[in-house]
């Protein structure tokens, strides 16, 4: 698969159909465009892109927005990979791009130099200067400039639109198994495990300590997991704590993650952490002595999920 960081495209992937948006997660919502956008890719013999963004919008203009999201970019070119994705473009999102007026936007890029055939977009689409452009002026342009707009109604579960927005607010919730459900997959992060003060090491549970970088922060507490290193098939279950540590008063988010059945080291070692169940929320204890106690417990519980 084809990965572009401008609009200079190939011949061949020009006058194809293109998909637009962040995609974070890749949800079932968006498996349900890729479904679509691959019986036109049968029908009508085009190659599939995407366009997406990089670093996310939102991000870019609320800089105090840290942990926001689902999948890093990496999970999402690899996500995409297997829904029948030729070629993807991942425009990098700057002050001067953010400035593109909706029409440059439609003529200058969608029509010169993407040429597209078909654009797949959702419903509340927005996009240019200060998102003036929506669907509707998309359509309009129809004719004028060689596309066709699909734009499928979305996808409803549990009488609530598929979203990643609705994704966020299930995982600061703690509702982990209705995330998993709305991704068809167990929620991951992937990070670099790195050294700590060893604490829990201390009190009999080494741990794997990862910075969650900008991933959403999903509701502080302990949760079973399985997890593998990078390239590795070996995966091994273990239970992690997402949170602050406030037994120890730390200010720092941070992920520890207990494997079971394992030594060695891992210290710069990327680790895939797949999220099983919430098994409780975090809290303080008095003492060490406590907190090894409901540890032990929680290993139950993380054992037979």
């Amino acid at each position: 698969m084809k990965i572009y960081n401008n609009f200079n495209l190939k011949k061949k992937h020009k006058g194809s159909i293109i998909l637009i948006g962040n995609f974070d997660g890749v949800h079932l919502g968006h498996r349900k465009l890729f479904d679509l956008a691959n019986k036109y890719k049968k029908k009508f013999k085009l190659d599939i892109g995407v366009l997406t963004f990089e670093p996310m919008p939102k991000m870019f203009f609320n800089k105090k927005i840290k942990n926001f999201r689902i999948s890093n970019f990496d999970q999402k070119i690899n996500l995409l990979k297997k829904l029948g994705v030729n070629f993807i473009i991942n425009k990098k999102f700057d002050y001067k791009f953010s400035k593109t007026k909706s029409l440059d936007f439609i003529k200058k890029i969608i029509y010169k130099k993407l040429n597209a055939r078909f654009v797949f977009v959702s419903n509340n689409f927005k996009f240019g200067n200060k998102r003036e452009g929506d669907v509707y002026q998309l359509i309009n342009y129809e004719a004028q400039y060689g596309y066709k707009i699909v734009k499928p109604e979305p996808l409803k579960i549990m009488n609530k639109v598929t979203s990643s927005s609705l994704i966020r607010n299930f995982l600061e919730n703690g509702h982990l198994d209705k995330v998993n459900k709305l991704l068809k997959r167990n929620w991951t992060i992937i990070g670099k495990v790195e050294k700590g003060r060893k604490v829990g090491k201390k009190i009999g549970f080494p741990t794997c300590n990862i910075d969650i970088k900008d991933y959403v922060l999903a509701k502080p507490g302990v949760y079973a997991v399985k997890a593998n290193k990078k390239n590795s098939k070996s995966t091994l279950k273990g239970i992690a704590n997402l949170g602050y540590r406030p037994t120890f008063n730390q200010k720092k988010l941070l992920l520890e993650v207990h494997l079971f059945n394992f030594s060695g080291n891992l210290y710069n070692k990327y680790l895939s952490v797949e999220f099983l169940k919430f098994i409780r929320m975090e809290k303080k204890f008095k003492n060490t002595e406590q907190l090894r106690k409901q540890i032990k417990s929680d290993l139950l519980i993380a054992k037979n999920t």
